[in-house]
């Protein structure tokens, strides 16, 4: 398989409310994809992020390269689907070692270009992701700005809730 080049503009988010924003998601015709338990496997770089994401709806190794910022923020990112995620898993533990581990349980919606996710993280609670991305549309990074920010207030995340670190900072803080 190819890997794909792509851009998302994306907002992460704790939340005490992922009832009412799973209501609202449905209630906006999202199309719910499913509940994943997902592992994403973090790898020592020299920049960036290349993680593992092994789940039972996705499976990819991703690298990606993102500014530590509250609210909207530009993610560049390669995606490359994976077939045998253990194999892989071991050749890059091996080669370059793992830096952390995050285990999720992610439920996945999607309204048109924006995919949602509703996270729970042991130890961390409750979160809500937006990516607004240009992968079965291509649409000018100012729109994938003006979606996110749409969703950021209908969903009424306020300004404190914004997270600018990844789970894996999170985890990586916590220890």
């Amino acid at each position: 398989m190819q890997a794909m080049s792509l851009i998302n503009i994306e907002i992460k988010a704790r939340t005490t409310h992922p009832d009412a924003i799973r209501k609202y998601l449905l209630a906006h015709g999202a199309v719910f994809h499913g509940t994943d338990h997902q592992t994403d496997t973090y790898f020592n770089t020299r920049s960036g992020r290349l993680k593992l994401r092994q789940g039972n709806i996705e499976n990819n190794l991703i690298y990606y390269q993102r500014p530590d910022q509250s609210g909207p923020k530009q993610s560049d990112f390669r995606l490359l689907p994976v077939e045998n995620g253990n194999e892989l898993k071991t050749i890059l533990t091996n080669a370059i070692g793992i830096k952390v581990t995050v285990a999720k349980k992610r439920e996945i919606y999607f309204i048109d270009n924006v995919k949602f996710h509703i996270d729970e993280l042991e130890g961390l609670g409750h979160f809500v992701e937006i990516e607004a991305g240009n992968k079965i549309i291509d649409l000018p990074v100012e729109k994938l700005h003006e979606q996110c920010n749409h969703y950021l207030h209908a969903f009424g995340i306020r300004e404190e809730d914004l997270l600018h670190h990844s789970y894996s900072d999170m985890l990586l803080e916590k220890a």
